[in-house]
């Protein structure tokens, strides 16, 4: 377990950065890591790459298709390729990751920046809120979603000594710190980020330090909110749930994301095989996004920190019913 994390408002790295750096420091211990780029390096953090490794990096052009593809049949040679490109435009390649890469079982890291509400005032139709789901659905498919920079430089180092297909989110706006450096990534595993035996909040990306947030204004309250990061929405750590949902009795789910098909899914399905409780779900409520700043759409779609607590007040009243 983490000591209660006190958040910092960073001006610093954005999650998208913070790939690209560790992305580049650890291109010396994989020499066969090459990367794969739709004309937006400068927009994914992989610039960094390029200009480190020129003779790695690979430029397909606004030709996301045919760069999954490609993809599949580079780590058909024994290469590990890591696919950069904003999280909309995976969408768009999404029948050539499922037959190129995870069908056949290839070594390939999709890495996805620009996601949901984060993309800000891009608008509706750059906001990805259905990728986790999408990718989430792929046989064999792992998918990750990490809360800060910190994290992020650690999953990256995990993703890519992983074997098999990844799809993992970055991020595009300066991103609040939740981890100090002792901090451990590992995939397929949450942590408790906060103690609390009223309610659990489970949260990845973006939603982590909203929901560590959300922890403080319930216990204003006396309201006691244990708060788990969960990075890897697949494998989900099913043992962690499970114990939640019987010591706290009732969840809340958040994520920058459609409430269907994403984190949220993922936590239901889990918690409905070992043991049931309420759960409240804090995202996008099936519909698309807008114009405007990151914040600002946050507040606006009920994905804040008091919109999580009251959420979890739900999720205790409903929990207290006969």
């Amino acid at each position: 377990m983490s000591a209660s994390p006190q958040l910092i408002a960073s001006s610093g790295d954005s999650l998208r950065e913070a790939f690209g750096k560790a992305l580049t420091a650890a291109a010396a211990d994989h020499p066969n890591v090459v990367v794969l780029d739709a004309d937006i390096a400068g927009g994914t953090g992989v610039h960094h790459f390029r200009k480190a490794h020129p003779d790695r990096f690979f430029q397909f052009g606004i030709a996301e298709q045919n760069m999954m593809a490609a993809a599949g049949g580079m780590a058909a040679t024994g290469l590990i390729p890591v696919v950069t490109t904003f999280a909309v435009f995976c969408l768009r390649a999404i029948e050539q990751a499922r037959l190129s890469i995870a069908y056949a079982k290839r070594n390939v890291k999709i890495v996805a920046s620009h996601p949901g509400l984060d993309v800000g005032p891009d608008g509706g139709s750059a906001q990805a809120l259905e990728d986790l789901a999408a990718f989430r659905a792929i046989p064999g498919m792992t998918v990750i979603s990490p809360a800060d920079a910190e994290e992020m430089a650690q999953a990256t180092r995990a993703v890519l000594a992983f074997d098999g297909p990844v799809y993992m989110r970055t991020g595009r706006s300066p991103s609040k710190r939740v981890f100090a450096e002792g901090h451990r990534f590992e995939i397929g595993k949450g942590q408790v980020l906060r103690e609390g035996n009223d309610v659990t909040l489970v949260a990845c990306g973006v939603e982590v330090a909203r929901a560590v947030e959300a922890a403080d204004l319930l216990a204003k309250d006396g309201i006691a909110a244990r708060v788990i990061n969960m990075p890897t929405i697949k494998p989900i750590d099913a043992p962690l749930l499970a114990a939640a949902s019987k010591e706290t009795g009732c969840i809340v789910t958040a994520e920058d994301h459609n409430i269907h098909g994403g984190l949220g899914g993922a936590v239901a399905e889990s918690i409905a095989q070992t043991n049931p409780c309420p759960i409240e779900f804090v995202g996008v409520r099936d519909v698309f996004g807008q114009s405007g700043e990151p914040e600002e759409l946050a507040e606006h779609y009920k994905l804040t920190a008091p919109h999580i607590a009251e959420a979890a007040r739900r999720a205790i009243a409903r929990k207290a019913r006969p």
